[in-house]
């Protein structure tokens, strides 16, 4: 059986397949337990494609991948409403106030938040992000016009917003942006291939994927500075200031999940790890004195290989196995 975290991670990327579109342009995969996902139809890509700026109704609790024009009426107060902004890898995601009429002075907000924040629990981490906590909120009755736009550092984003009288709302229009060097990072889907580049930032970027998966590592480049690699530390990762460790868990934040592989090395090969826990994650920390890039591919582990690997009594460590 699927997690409590597991379900609600699954619950927001289906309402994320779900809410690309009007129900009307939704197309089923046939898809089972272990994939509910949705695809838009050909009908809104051509829509899309066409130039014509999407727009509809946000839903108290909403999940958004796509750029458009959203507004939220409230018809009877709503106190606990979120919206999930997702862009691909490489998007930052921009989110600007085109309309706002909530009470502030009666209770309502509208905040933005810089990355997804599930059961308390942040993604990027505090220990991710570049900017701390506090100032990750941008609060819509304290900036007011001030601030008009909000652009993620990452390509995930979110919203939350109170308003207790009906007929109270906003508006917003979402766009993205390309970012060339994609850092922190939460898959859309259960299988993918992604090359994450740091290049001389004292900075630590995680890939977080919401699945058990199959996880293979086909080039790991440390240390690379002038055109030569640095010598190999003599033995594991202790002291090292730049290396990859891949962590799993049952929870969104990287920072309080299970450590499993440390890699400290250069190669170019292959190196695979299957990893059963409810959210995967890759993560790589760098020094900022070199150019550092990693190249892998994912896709979700099978249902049957996974009751398997919880008969064998190694659940506390997520069924690692390379």
């Amino acid at each position: 059986m699927p997690s409590a975290f597991q379900l609600q991670c699954h619950l927001v990327l289906i309402f994320l397949a779900a809410y690309k579109g009007e129900t009307r342009y939704l197309e089923v995969r046939d898809a089972g337990e272990d994939e509910p996902f949705l695809l838009l139809s050909e009908d809104l890509k051509r829509e899309l494609s066409a130039g014509q700026i999407y727009r509809r109704s946000l839903r108290c609790i909403d999940m958004l991948s796509i750029e458009g024009q959203f507004t939220f009426t409230a018809e009877q107060p709503q106190l606990h409403c979120a919206t999930f902004f997702i862009g691909e890898p490489e998007e930052l995601i921009t989110i600007y106030y085109d309309f706002v009429d909530i009470d502030c002075q009666g209770g309502d907000f509208l905040k933005v938040f810089d990355g997804w924040i599930l059961k308390g629990e942040k993604f990027p981490s505090s220990l991710d992000h570049p900017l701390p906590t506090s100032e990750r909120y941008t609060d819509f009755c304290e900036s007011g016009n001030m601030q008009r736009s909000v652009r993620s550092s990452q390509n995930v984003a979110m919203i939350f917003f109170r308003i207790h009288h009906p007929g109270n709302g906003f508006t917003v229009t979402v766009k993205k942006t390309t970012n060339l060097f994609p850092c922190n990072v939460i898959s859309q889907t259960p299988s993918g291939r992604f090359t994450m580049v740091i290049p001389h930032q004292h900075r630590n970027c995680s890939f977080s994927i919401i699945y058990p998966v199959v996880i293979k590592i086909s080039d790991l480049i440390l240390g690379h500075l002038n055109g030569l690699f640095l010598k190999k530390p003599s033995a594991g990762c202790a002291g090292v200031g730049d290396f990859v460790e891949l962590l799993g868990g049952t929870g969104l934040d990287p920072s309080k999940m299970f450590p499993l592989a440390d890699l400290c090395h250069s190669f170019h090969g292959s190196a695979q790890m299957k990893i059963g826990c409810d959210n995967t994650v890759l993560r790589m920390v760098s020094s900022g004195k070199h150019i550092n890039r990693v190249t892998f591919e994912y896709y979700q582990l099978d249902l049957q290989e996974i009751e398997n690997r919880k008969e064998n009594s190694i659940e506390e460590f997520c069924f690692p196995s390379i």
